[in-house]
């Protein structure tokens, strides 16, 4: 796996400029284009410590357009890793494949599908743990979120970032957002707009790091990983036209839209010098256009 190089983009919106803002965006989107962004940080060390054990292969977890399993699906066919991807929802194993499952099949995964009370098991599911044993696969956590991933999100900030007053990132499972509450400086705000109703991530976030520089905020009106609204879909397309950066529809579009609200509510009290983190996820592009006939930009 390569070494990583992010820029930091400025975004010139006149709803910061006129609030005496300064937004960047921190474009790991670009770092590894087939696993771009957090995906492939809390992916990297996974992959060193299976490839340094006894383990023959991966297994992981993910919903039918999850980012996690395209870039798990991605890494492992480059590393030439035998890899299982448990789907949620028993009745996709009877339709055709969207593309994201069409990616992480043509990589190489092997796509099992289970119901979603088993799901909610995870590797303690019958189906999963006899997998998980026959195969001798090491097993990953939905979304990457473990120690490993931690570590990985840790280097996402660099030394010139110390000059940022607060560090944005959208939250999915907390992995990313500890990562950098545990790598940001002393003075620095690490901000988390949480995406999914999910009333256990500060306690996951929590098992990783000890430090109180860090606060999560929830999304005003999108909060879950199926919503669409016209609003956003017109949001992202504009700022695609004016900066040529393409946002993904559940993370990064949805908290940059967010803080745009909330500085024009007058909501926003963590800082004026900010460093949002683009975390990629635009491969579900194509999945969020075929699921909702939407006209949300692409590549």
């Amino acid at each position: 796996m390569h070494k990583p190089i992010a820029i930091n983009e400025y975004l010139p919106l006149p709803e910061f400029e006129e609030k005496g803002v300064s937004v960047y965006l921190k474009r790991e989107d670009l770092v590894f284009p087939v696993a771009s962004g957090n995906k492939w940080r809390k992916l990297k060390y996974n992959f060193k410590a299976l490839k340094a054990s006894s383990f023959k292969g991966m297994l992981t977890f993910g919903g039918a357009f999850s980012n996690h399993l395209s870039a798990a699906a991605a890494l492992a066919a480059q590393e030439q890793i035998p890899i299982v991807g448990i789907v949620r929802g028993e009745e996709l194993a009877n339709k055709p494949l969207n593309p994201t499952l069409l990616q992480c099949q043509a990589n190489g995964m092997q796509l099992i599908f289970v119901t979603r009370a088993e799901y909610k098991l995870k590797a303690l599911g019958e189906t999963v743990s006899q997998i998980v044993a026959a195969k001798n696969l090491f097993v990953v956590p939905e979304g990457g979120t473990n120690k490993l991933a931690v570590k990985g999100c840790m280097e996402i900030l660099a030394k010139n970032d110390v000059r940022f007053d607060v560090i944005g990132c959208a939250v999915g499972t907390g992995g990313t957002l500890a990562g950098l509450a545990a790598s940001a400086a002393a003075h620095q705000k690490v901000v988390g707009f949480q995406m999914v109703d999910d009333a256990t991530i500060p306690d996951r976030i929590r098992t990783f790091v000890t430090s109180d520089n860090w606060e999560l905020i929830r999304h005003l009106s999108y909060a879950g990983y199926s919503n669409a609204d016209k609003r956003l879909v017109t949001f992202a397309n504009e700022l695609n036209k004016k900066t040529g950066v393409l946002l993904d529809p559940i993370y990064t579009a949805p908290m940059l839209f967010q803080l745009v609200q909330m500085i024009k509510d007058k909501t926003w009290s963590f800082g004026t010098n900010i460093l949002l983190i683009h975390t990629g996820g635009t491969q579900g592009i194509a999945g969020y256009n075929y699921q909702y006939q939407s006209q949300w930009p692409e590549p």
